[in-house]
Order: structure tokens, then C-alpha cells, then sequence
């Protein structure tokens, strides 16, 4: 007979599959008063490589409670890069940010002259110019100006370039960008949305002699002078939808020419879309002073449907109609040669009809949210640099 043996289990102890892994505890991540500085000074300094600057974003923000993961998401990039970093930064403090020695042939030029080309480019300029060029950094440093070429090009600096910004003020910025945005992404039921603006003062212009044709191995070539021959303004709303376009030219762009495109607009509208429902019209306009006066706003009133949506002062970049101004602009005026203002206004108009027999609408793919996060952190990178 077979002896059967019995064991007492405790039914009540947890088992190993019911225990909640918890994973490995993370060292705890303090920083002193000095460091904490250094970090938002390797943030905000225009002279902090990219990459370092970031590294420095993720130690600040796991200093101030949060995992990696949430570090990840806010800062874009993966839980595992966050954490190689946060374990350096604890082992070797702001050193163990900066990229370790790479093996090879030890470079011809010491680490503290290419810096000082960088620190130098960004931080200073020649007695006798705005800028730094390859010869003046060559012999202010004396490196060979191909070398300069080299350090600027691996450090993605050009000198010899310079664009322009604006910051808007509008107290409403963040509730106008959300509106605006908010049309291009998820546009209302049963209303089309219309990108509104003038481009005032087109000039009809002319060489003061022929231009001379593009030939094999030499460009088309004009004379640097012009003769003048009035000047128009060109009304374009812009459907976000399908990229058609509704345009007219004006002699003028007051108030009085303001209410005739809306009316225009409102005439090539539909009434009804095709359940029979009234067909709402959203319109995103600037906020000049002839969008706003009384008279606009008594037409307006009388006319319902339309919805008037003004964009943030100093903000043209968020109306698309501005993008359809610069293809104009790029494909028509830029080289074009008139004699009138009556034949620069056929061939807008005709140019026009042109676009509308294959209309491309501009998609917009960023969200409010991730605008204003790209500008918040702009605005943290410049309101540091030099310092």
C-alpha cells in the first residue's frame, strides 16, 4: 500500500505570481544649488550643443520627482535614453552629460581651439564687421580657413546667414491659436472655413530693357532697374478643405473694399449644403483695422452665417492663405514683366482660375498643445543665450 504523505500549505501567504514587480529602485537624484544652475545655464546658453542641452532637461526635470518614462514623454525621446543618463549624471555629477573620449586617430586639432572657434562665432564679432567670415576667424584663431569651414559645418553654424523673428504679444494668444487650430483640425459640420487676407501694393513692374533668355552655362539676366506702373491689392480667401480659392483685385483696401469680398464671398458660397441645411462660413482674418469697423460689423450682423475668427497680432504664419500668397508671389510676380495694372490684374485672375482647376489644400498636422510646447521651449532656449 502506497504511504501518502501530507504537507500543511499556508493558503494565506501571497504567492510569487500575486507579487507586484516593482522593478529596480531607482537611486535618488538631489542636486545641489550649483548644479541645479549649471543645468539651466547648459539649457538656455546658445553655445550648449544641442544634445547636452537636452541631457540637461532630463536631469532637471528627475530632480524634480519624475520618472523616466514621464521624462520620456514630456521631452520626447525614450524611457531607456533617460535613464542611461540619469545613471551617469549619478555617477560622474555634469561630467558624466558630455560624450565619452571616441576611439580612433587622436584628432589634429585640440578640443580647446575647436571650442573656441564656437564660443568665439557665437559670442563675439570682428572689429571691422557684424559677423565672423572663414578668412577673419582664420586669423583671428590661427586655424586655415578650410578648417574654420569644417567647425562650422560639423557645429551647424553659418555667420553669413541671419533671419528675422517676432514674438507675439497678444494677451489672447493661446486662446486664438486653439481656435484657429482647432478649424483646421476639426472643422464644424455643415460650414466651410476660409483663410482671409490682402496682399496690398502688387506692383506692375517692367526692366528698363528686354530681358536677356537663359542660355546654356548662363542664367536668364535683367537690369537691376524698373519702371513703375501702379500698384493693386489682391483680395484671396483660401478653402482649407480643398484649396480652392476666391480672389479679386481692388484699387484699394479700406473698409468699403473689405465688406465687397465678403459679399463676393458670400454670392460663390453655396446657401444650403446638400441636406438643405444653411452652409456656415468660418472666416480667419488679421486683425487690421478695416477687418473691424463698425460698417464691417453692421454687414456682418446681416449676414449670419459668417463666423469671424481673428488671428494673434504678429502671427501671419498661422493663416494658410499667407502660404498661397508666397506661391503667387514665387510663381507669377516675382519675375514676371507688366506694363499695367489692368494686365497685372488679368494675370493674377487668370493664374488663379489656374490653381482652382487643381486645387492643393495645405495640410495642417500640429496640434495647439504641441505648438505652444515648441514655443514655450524656443522661448527657454533664447531668453538665456549669451548669458
Amino acid at each position: 500500500m502506497p504511504v501518502v504523505s501530507w504537507q500543511l500549505v499556508n493558503t494565506d501567504a501571497p504567492r510569487v505570481s500575486d507579487m507586484a514587480r516593482t522593478g529596480r529602485p531607482k537611486a535618488e537624484l538631489i542636486l545641489s544649488g550649483e548644479e541645479r544652475e549649471t543645468l539651466e545655464r547648459w539649457t538656455r546658453r546658445a553655445t550648449s550643443a544641442h544634445a547636452l542641452a537636452q541631457r540637461s532637461r532630463m536631469i532637471l526635470e528627475c530632480a524634480d520627482g519624475l520618472d523616466n518614462k514621464q521624462v520620456a514623454a514630456k521631452l520626447g525621446c525614450h524611457h531607456a535614453t533617460v535613464g542611461k543618463w540619469r545613471n551617469r549624471f549619478i555617477g560622474m555629477r555634469p561630467a558624466g552629460l558630455c560624450d565619452e573620449p571616441r576611439p580612433g586617430r587622436k584628432p589634429a586639432i585640440a578640443d580647446e581651439k575647436v571650442e573656441k572657434v564656437v564660443v568665439d562665432t557665437l559670442e563675439s564679432s570682428p572689429k571691422d564687421a557684424t559677423h565672423w567670415s572663414r578668412a577673419s576667424m582664420a586669423r583671428h584663431t590661427g586655424l586655415s580657413p578650410s578648417t574654420i569651414g569644417r567647425i562650422w559645418k560639423a557645429f551647424h553654424l553659418k555667420p553669413h546667414l541671419a533671419d528675422t523673428f517676432k514674438i507675439s504679444a497678444d494677451p489672447l494668444f493661446i486662446e486664438k491659436v486653439h481656435d484657429i487650430v482647432g478649424l483646421y483640425l476639426n472643422p464644424p459640420e455643415h460650414a466651410v472655413v476660409l483663410c482671409l487676407d490682402e496682399k496690398s501694393q502688387v506692383q506692375a513692374l517692367d526692366r528698363s530693357q528686354p530681358v536677356l533668355p537663359m542660355m546654356p552655362g548662363m542664367p536668364e539676366r535683367r537690369t537691376h532697374d524698373y519702371a513703375r506702373y501702379g500698384t493693386l491689392d489682391l483680395f484671396a480667401a483660401f478653402n482649407v478643405a480643398d484649396g480652392l480659392v476666391i480672389a479679386d483685385t481692388y484699387k484699394q483696401h479700406r473698409h468699403v473694399e473689405w465688406i465687397k469680398f465678403l459679399a463676393k464671398i458670400d454670392k460663390e458660397v453655396p446657401q444650403l449644403t446638400g441636406l438643405g441645411e444653411q452652409l456656415q462660413i468660418h472666416i480667419i482674418a488679421d486683425n487690421y483695422g478695416t477687418h473691424k469697423t463698425p460698417e464691417v460689423q453692421i454687414w456682418l450682423d446681416k449676414h449670419p452665417r459668417f463666423h469671424m475668427h481673428f488671428t494673434p497680432t504678429s502671427s501671419s504664419w498661422i493663416n494658410q492663405v499667407e502660404r498661397w500668397f508666397g506661391l503667387l508671389t514665387q510663381k507669377l510676380l516675382q519675375r514676371g514683366a507688366r506694363k499695367s495694372v489692368t494686365q497685372l490684374a488679368r494675370d493674377i485672375m487668370a493664374w488663379t482660375d489656374q490653381w482652382n482647376e487643381d486645387p492643393k489644400p495645405f495640410i495642417w498636422t500640429k496640434s495647439a498643445d504641441e505648438i505652444l510646447e515648441s514655443l514655450s521651449r524656443y522661448l527657454q532656449r533664447i531668453s538665456g543665450a549669451g548669458h
